[in-house]
């Protein structure tokens, strides 16, 4: 039986959208566009954030090295401010809130740097949550196992009375494999419902 719901964080409980981003800091030319969507948000020092080997500064003066004078300050800005403001995924807080609500215990597993914990309390129904684990805090990201297993027993949670909600069919694939339930998330917070309750999830259509 099915009494943990945890959630990942970027595209299921928030957008992340870097087109949103780019036009958020004035971004037209389509060269520009597409090589600070690739050196930023597809770079090693992305996956170094995450993991926390780099903080967001470090990562940006690192980028910043990469690209034409006139686009470093918007380098940082990318890395440092793409949460201002948060967009939240329609119908999820309610959700969430609906989950809480007929007893389940919520949890967030994100790839997310250390940063996270500042523009977290932004994120609708983060008080809600009975625990969060963040990838750059213990140096592991999804899909490694290891990830999985420490949230399982930071937690003390029952794999099997668990199911994990991600956006990256990797990361869903990963917590599979350790044995916990998990459903990829493909912006529909419907279908997601429906999922749910063919777990045995309790929550309405």
């Amino acid at each position: 039986m099915i009494k943990n719901i945890i959630f990942d964080m970027g595209n299921v409980l928030i957008y992340f959208n870097r087109d949103v981003f780019l036009d958020r800091v004035g971004l037209k030319d389509p060269v520009d566009r597409e090589l600070l969507k690739r050196e930023v948000y597809l770079s090693l020092e992305w996956s170094r954030m995450d993991r926390g080997s780099l903080t967001d500064e470090e990562a940006s003066d690192i980028i910043a090295q990469r690209v034409p004078e006139h686009l470093r300050e918007t380098v940082s800005k990318l890395v440092g401010e793409w949460d201002r403001p948060i967009l939240p995924i329609p119908g999820m807080e309610e959700l969430i809130r609906e989950l809480k609500a007929n007893g389940y215990g919520i949890y967030l597993l994100s790839n997310a740097s250390v940063r996270q914990h500042a523009y977290w309390p932004k994120v609708p129904a983060y008080d809600l949550f009975d625990g969060t684990l963040i990838s750059a805090d213990v140096h592991l990201v999804k899909p490694q196992p290891e990830i999985y297993e420490l949230m399982f027993s930071t937690f003390s949670l029952n794999r099997e009375e668990c199911v994990f909600i991600d956006d990256a069919t990797p990361n869903a694939e990963g917590a599979f494999f350790v044995g916990m339930p998990a459903i990829v998330f493909h912006d529909d917070v419907r279908e997601l419902r429906s999922k749910l309750r063919v777990l045995g999830v309790r929550c309405e259509a």
